[in-house]
């Protein structure tokens, strides 16, 4: 499949922003079932510096600052994405026990699970904790296979918790999102992230894009009317697979990952620091078409 996607964010300020610094990651990825065959980033005012660099995780971080005044800022990143549907995970049962593989990633010294154990500890949005291990202790009994009892999770997750938009912020602390069972698709990586971690196994976030073409009369797929979030779960046969609690899925061929990291704030897709600006309103529109077609899926976020 090949996307065409327009990410667009604008900031509207009360006052004049005399100088801005800032970083995006909006370019997509290149991994194994995923290829950004082009990625632009435009931006108005016209920018004084842009450089690009690759962070610890391998992803595109562009950096810009605009260094005249200006009340409205407009980013906007056109990418183009090939995209294979992942390896069908068909063996759920034939993963790896979860505990053995917890304890073998706590004292293996090889460089792969040492670089895969860095994902087992905590982060600056996702810290382990007791009440998270207790929440998924029942997909995870003694001896269960991984995949098996990460997917439980995965289903537990959506069909306990509501999805409500005007709920929580990046600031809203998991324990709340887990203790009133709500929050939107950035709170489900986390709290299935957390879970993970809280029992001894690694998990990263994923950042990108859901495309929904639901049929005639149908809602669309819940979080494809912004940017989106889910997380993976590592199995050292299979590797890291991709999970999305806010739609109950394993990803499919119409995920497409702009970055991962840690947590939300490894990859947020555009932040900086301001001078001046006073109160602001933030837009963000994502049109993502799948090429070649004359269907769209345009959608307005205020997050």
């Amino acid at each position: 499949m090949k996307y065409r996607i327009v990410h667009t964010t604008r900031y509207r300020y009360s006052q004049p922003v005399t100088l801005c610094h800032n970083e995006a990651h909006l370019r997509p990825r290149s991994f194994d079932r995923q290829r950004c065959t082009d990625s632009r980033l435009a931006v108005e005012p016209p920018p004084a510096l842009v450089h690009e660099r690759t962070d610890f995780f391998g992803n595109s971080v562009i950096y810009f600052a605009v260094q005249e005044a200006h009340d409205l800022l407009t980013v906007t990143a056109t990418s183009h994405v090939d995209l294979c549907a992942p390896t069908a995970v068909s063996a759920l049962e034939a993963s790896p026990p979860w505990d053995a593989l917890a304890a073998q990633l706590r004292y293996d010294a090889s460089p792969a699970a040492i670089e895969t154990r860095q994902l087992a500890l905590d982060s600056p949005m996702v810290a382990s904790g007791s009440d998270l291990a207790a929440f998924a202790l029942p997909s995870f009994g003694p001896g269960r296979p991984l995949l098996a009892a990460v997917y439980d999770l995965n289903q537990r997750i959506h069909r306990e918790f509501t999805y409500d938009p005007h709920f929580s912020t990046i600031a809203t602390p998991l324990s709340e999102v887990l203790t009133l069972r709500r929050g939107v698709c950035q709170d489900f990586a986390h709290l299935a992230i957390g879970c993970l971690r809280s029992l001894g196994l690694p998990a990263r976030y994923v950042s990108g894009y859901l495309q929904s073409m639901p049929p005639p009369g149908q809602p669309r797929l819940r979080g494809a009317d912004t940017s989106h979030a889910w997380f993976a779960a590592f199995d050292p046969h299979t590797g890291w697979v991709d999970f999305d609690p806010t739609n109950d899925q394993i990803v499919t061929d119409q995920h497409v990952t702009t970055a991962w990291g840690r947590d939300y704030s490894d990859v947020t897709p555009l932040k900086g620091v301001v001078f001046g600006g006073g109160a602001h309103t933030l837009e963000v529109a994502v049109d993502m078409e799948p090429e070649g077609t004359s269907n769209s899926d345009l959608v307005t976020s205020n997050q």
